[in-house]
C-alpha cells in the first residue's frame, strides 16, 4: 500500500511534464512487472499467494483505483492474485483500472515457467469466468486496450488472439535485461506491433531491490511501438517517465481498413493454420495438468514445473519435432 501511495505523486509529475513538453494529455500509464512485489523465487504456491496476493476486489485495487479516478486516466500494471475459485493459487494478472476507479480489464498470463496458469485449470477456469477471460479486450474512449505479461511478448499467439477481438493496444509490464543491443524481446515487441497493426506500450522495471541478483539486472528500454514497428520512444536506465509518445488510435483505424501489403492483420488467413495447430495441441503442453483426478484443483510443488516441461520435450523429441 506504501509503494501505491507513492505511486501518484510521480504519475501526477511526469504528466505534468510530459503536458507541457508534448501538449497532448496524458490518458494512460503503463506500470511495470515486479511493482509492488518481487519474483516468488523458491516459496511455495500457497504461502506466496498468502503473502503476496492482491484479492480481486481487494484494498490493492481500490487505492489504484483512487489514484486513476483522481487523475482522470487509466492504469495499466501487474500484480499476483489470489482468486476464490482456486484456494492457495495464485494467477499473475495484468489489469487495466480506468478513470471510473474500476478495473475493467484483468488478463492472467497463461505461459508461465514456475507459475499456475489458468490453461494448468482450464476446464475449471471457463466454467467459472467463460471462454472469453482468456484473452480480454477493453472498449475505451482511447481505444480498444489488452494486456500482455512479461514474457509472454515471445509468443505471437498471445497477441494475435487478442488483435482477433480487435485490440489496438497492447500493455506489456514487464521486467527484463535492458541493452543498447536489440534482446530477444525487444525484437518481439517489435514484431508484435507490425503483425498486429497495434501499439506496444512497454514498461521495464528500474532494478529488483531485495534480491541476490545485482539490482540494475532488469532495467531500461521501456518503449512505444507504433504499427508500424518502429519505436516512437525508449527509455535509459533508471527509474524514468521518459518513454512516451502520441498514440493516434483514428490513424491506425484507417491503416487497419486500408487495403494494402503491409495491412499484416487483414492478410491473415487463420484457417489455414488451424488444422496444424489442432494437430500440435496433443504433442505439447497439455491443460488441466493442476486438476486432480476429481476435477478440484491441486497446488504443485515447484519441481513438478521443470517436470512437465521434461515431458514435453521427451514427446517433442519422440515426434521428430525437435
Amino acid at each position: 500500500m506504501a509503494q501505491i501511495a507513492g505511486l501518484e505523486g510521480k504519475i501526477r509529475s511526469a504528466r505534468i511534464f510530459i503536458e507541457q513538453y508534448g501538449g497532448s494529455p496524458v490518458k494512460l500509464a503503463v506500470l511495470p512487472e515486479y511493482l509492488f512485489t518481487s519474483y516468488p523465487g523458491r516459496i511455495s504456491i500457497p504461502d506466496f499467494a498468502k503473502r503476496a496476493g492482491f484479492a480481486a476486489e481487494g484494498p490493492e485495487y481500490q487505492a489504484l483505483g483512487g489514484i486513476a479516478e483522481r487523475m482522470g486516466l487509466f492504469i495499466a500494471g501487474n500484480a499476483y492474485e489470489t482468486d476464490k475459485a482456486f484456494p492457495d493459487f495464485y494467477f499473475q494478472t495484468s489489469f487495466i483500472v480506468a478513470p471510473t476507479g474500476k478495473v475493467i480489464l484483468r488478463y492472467r498470463r497463461l505461459l508461465s515457467m514456475f507459475a499456475p496458469s489458468p490453461h494448468d485449470v482450464i476446464d475449471r477456469y471457463v466454467d467459472a469466468y467463460g471462454p472469453d477471460a482468456l484473452f480480454p479486450v477493453a472498449e475505451t474512449e482511447i481505444g480498444r486496450l489488452a494486456a500482455i505479461a512479461s514474457e509472454e511478448i515471445l509468443y505471437p499467439e498471445i497477441a494475435r488472439c487478442l488483435a482477433f477481438k480487435g485490440a489496438e493496444l497492447f500493455c506489456h509490464s514487464s521486467s527484463e535485461i535492458g541493452s543498447p543491443l536489440a534482446t530477444a524481446k525487444d525484437i518481439a515487441k517489435r514484431a508484435r506491433a507490425f503483425e498486429n497493426a497495434a501499439y506496444v506500450v512497454s514498461a521495464n522495471t528500474a532494478g529488483i531491490a531485495g534480491s541476490a541478483l545485482p539490482l540494475m539486472s532488469a532495467d531500461g528500454n521501456s518503449q512505444i511501438v507504433a504499427p508500424s514497428g518502429k519505436l516512437l520512444a525508449q527509455s535509459g536506465s533508471g527509474e524514468t517517465f521518459t518513454a512516451f509518445a502520441e498514440i493516434d488510435i483514428g490513424h491506425l483505424r484507417e491503416q487497419r481498413r486500408q487495403p494494402a501489403m503491409v495491412n499484416s492483420l487483414a492478410r491473415q488467413r487463420p484457417g489455414l493454420f488451424a488444422p496444424a495447430y489442432q494437430a500440435a495441441a496433443a504433442t505439447f503442453q497439455a491443460g488441466n495438468l493442476m486438476l486432480g483426478p476429481d476435477g478440484k484443483p491441486q497446488v504443485p510443488e515447484r519441481e513438478q514445473f521443470l517436470k512437465m516441461q521434461r515431458e514435453v520435450i521427451e514427446k517433442l523429441a519422440k515426434a521428430g519435432v525437435i
